[in-house]
């Protein structure tokens, strides 16, 4: 079957196949975002790598929070796939304390970008964070993760740390 919004023609049993993986992730996103809203706040619902539906929500407690995604691909058994743990510093400043989960699947993307337009709403001005001496031998991935998102990242190799800014103006 042809389709000017297609990258590639595709075969009458390929789009079944992605019509059926769709219909599932719809029904599994239902039921995952009705078990997630029993203690959670419900952000959003997005699309990781490889078009895959996720829920976003998050924990909030005073000055912390964390912003986790689970991918609909999966039922959800009350645990995130990935997550963003945060706190305020002042009324100006967010502070990621730690980005866990799933590597290479888009998450941390999804959830960064959910992190800044929240920040956004906010209108928390900045976002920062630490590179902690654990990550040294990824330092490049996250050098180019941030630089993705518009952080302004510095690392110092010698003393194997660093730290990273984005400022919304």
């Amino acid at each position: 079957m042809y389709s000017a919004f297609l990258e590639k023609e595709k075969t009458k049993s390929e789009l079944k196949e992605e019509l059926d993986t769709l219909e599932i992730q719809l029904f599994r996103m239902k039921n995952n975002i009705k078990e997630i809203a029993k203690d959670s706040e419900i952000i959003s619902i997005d699309q990781a790598g490889d078009d895959n539906w996720v829920v976003i929500y998050a924990h909030r407690e005073k000055d912390m929070f964390q912003l986790m995604l689970h991918d609909c691909r999966k039922p959800y058994r009350g645990k995130w796939n990935s997550a963003i743990q945060a706190e305020y510093k002042d009324k100006h400043t967010l502070h990621i304390a730690d980005i866990k989960g799933e590597e290479n699947q888009g998450y941390g993307s999804v959830l960064l970008q959910h992190l800044k337009d929240m920040a956004r709403e906010e209108n928390v001005q900045y976002i920062t964070g630490d590179i902690a001496k654990r990550d040294a031998d990824h330092f490049d991935r996250l050098e180019y993760f941030y630089e993705k998102h518009y952080f302004h990242v510095e690392i110092d190799h010698k003393e194997k740390c660093g730290e990273i800014i984005w400022n919304d103006t």
